[in-house]
């Protein structure tokens, strides 16, 4: 029973174009190794080490240079002890009129008093700057290592220069370990990434970024598993580019350097759209679309690893709809306004403080965010 299970899952018919068995990959050349699906599965526990590094760097590296730049956790004054208002509040956080009618009655406060309760309520809730900033901190370190990390390997590989490299002799293509670690480390951070999205601070794009983090993962996984390290390195470094400038962008305006956030933020705009609008369907999709068709052929999970590229570029033009939003208040206002897709926090009213939080995801990115955004 689980044979045939297994069998199933791992169809060679599946995962292989035609004429190519699992067993043709099982026995490479002396010198050679190509990549098995079991290697990836390192990925998870290592999430959990990368969750660990992640609370060693808040605290011994983001809280320091937080407090440097006079970033405290904020101190929010509680509401007044009613338990009526607290179940009240467990089940809706912003009550509408009527609501607040039937309160006042029942508690015979004033509406306005009512309403202050709740707004001070959430603010108990909201994520403090402290967080948003050892969140953006950790991020932006990531970011920025892994991209130089895949600068550095790429520069040197034929298939950034010519993404028809990426298909030659597929899929009888060597792992080498600089392509098995980039995919070893993005896989561990997005399933990282994964285990935290409840946890970390919930921002308005929530369920996006859940479809983002699931179709970068399996584009990791699938393209390790049918050898596409090649075009799958590409997609992930098209990816990590604009979400360095974006988490640059939010510890800019954490630390209330408006000038600098709003620079960073258009750098970031742009940077975001020649890599996810231009570069990644003119140059990355288009390659698994037509030149590994030309090269290769089509069969059963490629069609699948378009989809999910495909699902991705959906995402991307919906978060630069938003980012361009955002970044053409910013050229016309002259500082960056409040993102679309900001924290889940307060009612407007207590929004006083403009931020520069921006769609990604990208990590994200998509991933974003294979990639990602």
């Amino acid at each position: 029973m689980t044979s045939s299970i297994l069998s199933w899952i791992w169809s060679e018919r599946f995962w292989l174009p035609e004429n190519v068995t699992w067993a043709d990959l099982e026995h490479p050349p002396p010198g050679v190794e190509y990549p098995r699906i079991g290697q990836i599965v390192y990925a998870i526990p290592l999430a959990f080490g990368v969750l660990f590094l992640r609370l060693l760097f808040e605290r011994l590296v983001a809280k320091p240079c937080a407090q440097i730049l006079h970033i405290q956790a904020d101190v929010s004054r509680p509401p007044q002890s009613n338990a009526v208002l607290e179940k009240v509040y467990g089940s809706r956080t912003s009550p509408d009129e009527k609501q607040l009618a039937g309160l006042s009655k029942q508690l015979d406060w004033d509406v306005r008093k009512i309403q202050r309760w709740f707004r001070l309520r959430r603010n108990q809730d909201k994520p403090s700057l402290l967080k948003k900033f050892s969140e953006s901190m950790w991020r932006f370190t990531f970011y920025l290592g892994i991209f130089i990390y895949a600068i550095r390997y790429l520069w040197v590989s034929p298939w950034m220069w010519n993404t028809k490299e990426c298909w030659y002799n597929y899929p009888f293509q060597p792992v080498s370990p600089g392509q098995y670690n980039y995919y070893l480390a993005e896989l561990a951070f997005y399933w990282s990434l994964m285990l935290t999205q409840f946890t970390d601070v919930k921002r308005k794009d929530f369920n996006i970024m859940l479809v983002h983090h699931f179709a970068t993962i399996s584009l990791i996984t699938f393209s390790y598993a049918n050898n596409m390290l090649r075009m799958g390195t590409l997609v992930m470094c098209v990816h990590d580019a604009a979400d360095i400038f974006l988490e640059a962008a939010k510890l800019a305006n954490y630390a209330k350097c408006q000038k600098l956030c709003d620079t960073l933020f258009i750098v970031f705009s742009l940077v975001f759209f020649i890599t996810r609008l231009v570069i990644y369907p003119f140059w990355v999709v288009r390659s698994v679309l037509i030149e590994s068709w030309e090269i290769v052929g089509p069969y059963q999970s490629w069609w699948l690893l378009n989809g999910l590229l495909l699902v991705l570029q959906v995402l991307h033009v919906i978060w630069f709809y938003l980012i361009a939003r955002i970044a053409i208040k910013a050229l016309f206002k002259g500082k960056v306004a409040k993102d679309d897709r900001s924290d889940i926090e307060s009612s407007s009213e207590d929004e006083a403080d403009t931020n520069c939080r921006s769609s990604k995801d990208s990590k994200d990115s998509s991933s974003n965010g294979c990639s990602r955004t």
